[in-house]
């Protein structure tokens, strides 16, 4: 009797045990997440570096923001005064340290020194989105999502060009994550850290001052409706953090640059505070060169129009591969598991992005290109693994396949999906304008430092290190000596108003042939 007791004693005991053993502990959890960043970071890593080293050609702002960061040493308060100097500012950190163990300044250096910054933050960025994902979607798809993310061709381009767009998102997904952190977990101090990282984020691009909205909204709705999960005692503390952390960094810099809204905001306030249907035409200072940007009043085809240029490019951001268990990964998601506070912050998100995009196509610029849709889709990217995993029982339930084959189907679209990406996520960085190189080069060579050329794309004159004006396509600058032509094939040499010889040509790209680049001497 006695043995038995203890016999069955023991046997409970070896089972609580075993279950223990089994059980994941909290430090094997945070080991395996771990593991989970570290892979993450080293592709990335891996894939930016291999982008960075066959770029054939930075994108036409990369120009722009390194003759910013050019600016730095001699008249930083003009910098600060004019386009948002984030970027261009880490340009210039990343050149100052890279020049200590280079052999000196070069445009090389600076195209390095640019696309280096823009990688280090696409690689940082990667952190607070894996805990985002961990928050929404547990740790294992945060992993899956984050790994097709790294893979999608057009976020991997921007992350290794001469562009801005992933030092935003880097502050955009810590600010995102600390909000959504704050929201589950009652945690009123860490609004000040998503506010501080809103300020900073500002700097690189004014959208990121989205958190702040998304913080007063939450904090708004506690008050009103869910003082027992956020006591009232706590939300005006977690507002003042939140204001006060962005105004640290955005009120100093509002202050020097002597304005309070951005730009393309004034525009669009204009757009509808006009009384007309027409373009009003305005003048904004992008790029150094005075550019018409317009702002038109809304309407129901421009509406539409932005509908079907969201589609077309967030679906390419997606191989539109991906689209798909996108979309349904979402919808199951948020029926079956989300939380209040995933659902309240994630549709906010969505909501207020997508009137970002609508705005700037109806009335800033009737073009939605993959970069202005890149955020969306970096930020939503964590429900294609739950996608994926219904649309494999789907497949596993309708061609009859034996039960249990779930997780193979899964793995086999995944790897379908990664072979999609491929070709074009290894193919050089504007291979297709191979030409442009080739002109600069044949410029650098054959022109002295104080010609000025006359050029239709300011990459031209700054990878030949010259001196340059845009030329327009009506008249020469008085002042250029040369000018850089671009013909289709078959097109008569063109009117400048000034005598001018033809001194060499080449195809832009050299498969296709169908447009040229014309350099010609001006006379005097």
């Amino acid at each position: 009797m006695h043995r038995k007791l203890r016999q069955g004693l023991l046997k409970q005991v070896l089972t609580v045990v075993l279950e223990k053993e089994k059980a994941p502990t909290k430090v094997t959890k945070n080991k395996r997440h771990l593991t989970h960043i570290l892979i993450l970071l080293s592709i990335a890593l891996g894939i930016g570096v291999y982008l960075i080293i066959t770029t054939v050609l930075i994108a036409k702002d990369g120009v722009f923001y390194i003759e910013q960061a050019q600016r730095f040493s001699s008249d930083p308060v003009g910098v600060i005064k004019g386009h948002p100097f984030g970027y261009p500012f880490l340009i210039f950190v990343v050149h100052k340290f890279a020049c200590f163990f280079g052999e000196g300044s070069s445009v090389y250096s600076w195209i390095y020194s640019a696309q280096s910054a823009n990688l280090l933050c696409r690689i940082l960025a990667l952190i607070p989105l894996y805990f985002i994902g961990k928050t929404l979607v547990g740790g294992r798809n945060s992993f899956w999502s984050l790994l097709i993310l790294i893979l999608l061709p057009y976020p991997a381009e921007f992350g290794s060009d001469a562009l801005r767009d992933w030092p935003y998102i880097f502050f955009l997904a810590g600010g995102f994550w600390a909000i959504l952190k704050g929201a589950k977990d009652s945690c009123w101090w860490i609004f000040g850290l998503a506010g501080l990282t809103a300020g900073l984020g500002y700097m690189i691009r004014p959208e990121c001052a989205q958190l702040i909205v998304y913080g007063i909204m939450w904090l708004t709705y506690c008050f009103l409706w869910a003082a027992k999960t956020f006591s009232r005692s706590r939300i005006m503390p977690a507002a003042v953090l939140l204001i006060g952390g962005f105004l640290i960094p955005a009120g100093s810099y509002t202050i020097v640059k002597g304005k309070i809204l951005p730009e393309k905001l004034q525009g669009v306030i204009r757009a509808f505070s006009s009384n007309t249907g027409a373009n009003e035409a305005t003048t904004t200072d992008i790029h150094n060169h005075k550019m018409p940007a317009q702002y038109t009043k809304i309407t129901d085809n421009r509406i539409l129009e932005a509908a079907g240029n969201l589609v077309e490019k967030g679906g390419a951001n997606l191989m539109w591969f991906f689209a798909a268990p996108l979309l349904v990964g979402i919808y199951h998601h948020f029926r079956k598991v989300a939380t209040f506070e995933e659902k309240f912050l994630i549709t906010a998100l969505i909501a207020l992005n997508i009137s970002f995009l609508f705005l700037r196509y109806c009335c800033v610029s009737p073009d939605l290109t993959h970069r202005y849709i890149l955020p969306l889709t970096v930020l939503t990217v964590f429900y294609i693994p739950t996608g994926l995993n219904l649309l494999s029982r789907w497949v596993v339930k309708t061609a009859a396949i034996r039960p249990g084959k779930t997780q193979k189907v899964f793995y086999t679209l995944l790897i379908i999906g990664i072979c999609i990406c491929l070709p074009k996520l290894l193919r050089p960085i504007r291979i297709d304008k191979q030409g442009y190189l080739l002109a600069a080069n044949w410029l650098r060579a054959n022109t002295s430092r104080e010609d000025i050329i006359a050029v239709p794309d300011s990459r031209l004159y700054f990878y030949a290190e010259r001196h340059g004006v845009i030329y327009d396509g009506e008249k020469t600058a008085q002042n250029a000596k040369y000018l850089v032509k671009i013909m289709n094939n078959g097109e008569e040499q063109p009117q400048f108003g000034r005598a001018g010889e033809k001194v060499y040509s080449v195809w832009v790209d050299e498969r296709k042939k169908s447009k040229k680049l014309v350099i010609y001497r001006m006379m005097q």
